[in-house]
């Protein structure tokens, strides 16, 4: 499986979100730092979901950070996150 599904799967099991999209921006990164051939180091998550919905945005993104923390010790070097509130 690779890094994008697992934050897919992981995202959506936890949040069951309204709206979800993973994007590997890997490519937009080659030769900056935490790039690795292959890419799966570089990822941009948008992601709505009424979990969010009593939640700062600060506390919001402590949220996935914690659902994906596993991802983002190992292979993800970078993480852009966009979040929409219901």
């Amino acid at each position: 499986m690779t890094v994008k599904h697992t934050i897919e799967k992981k995202l959506n099991h936890q949040l069951q979100p309204d709206f979800l999209e993973v994007i590997d921006e890997s490519e937009k990164h080659h030769g900056h730092g935490g790039w690795r051939e292959g890419g799966q180091t570089h990822f941009a998550v948008k992601i709505q979901a009424k979990a969010f919905t009593d939640l700062s945005r600060v506390q919001a993104h402590r949220l996935v950070h914690e659902i994906i923390a596993e991802e983002l010790a190992g292979p993800v070097h970078a993480l852009r996150l966009e979040i929409i509130k219901p």
